[in-house]
């Protein structure tokens, strides 16, 4: 596969992964308002789990992983998930003066995140032994 075929799967992932990063933010802020970056802590647990999912897939041979790694995980949740504006939501919180709401916010992304994953990969790896 040629370098240019490998940036247009990562492109055309990317474009998807940052469209619904979007609407997924837009969404949370609609539910729940702007007090908490529920949109963060949102795109980064899906994200986890479906990366989980994803390496599960590989593991399993149901995916081969050219493409795919490219386009769903470089492309699609390179641009869903994102570490800096996860650090940003914690560095606002913190000028605010909302120190228990960092708090809440740290420990949520890494548990749920680090939870999803995990759940992700062990629910794909027992759908593909049940079937």
């Amino acid at each position: 596969m040629g370098q240019f075929s490998i940036l247009g799967y990562v492109a055309v992932g990317g474009a998807f992964g940052a469209c619904s990063r979007y609407l997924i933010s837009e969404f949370c802020v609609m539910l729940f308002g702007r007090g908490f970056p529920y949109g963060t802590l949102t795109v980064n647990v899906l994200g986890s789990f479906i990366m989980g999912v994803l390496v599960s897939a590989f593991q399993n041979e149901l995916l081969s992983a050219e493409p795919w790694r490219q386009i769903i995980g470089l492309g699609f949740l390179g641009a869903l998930t994102t570490f800096s504006t996860f650090s940003m939501d914690n560095v606002l919180l913190m000028q605010q003066g909302a120190f228990f709401k960092m708090g809440i916010n740290i420990l949520l992304n890494v548990i749920l995140s680090i939870s999803a994953a995990w759940i992700g990969l062990n629910v794909f790896m027992k759908l593909m032994q049940h079937s």
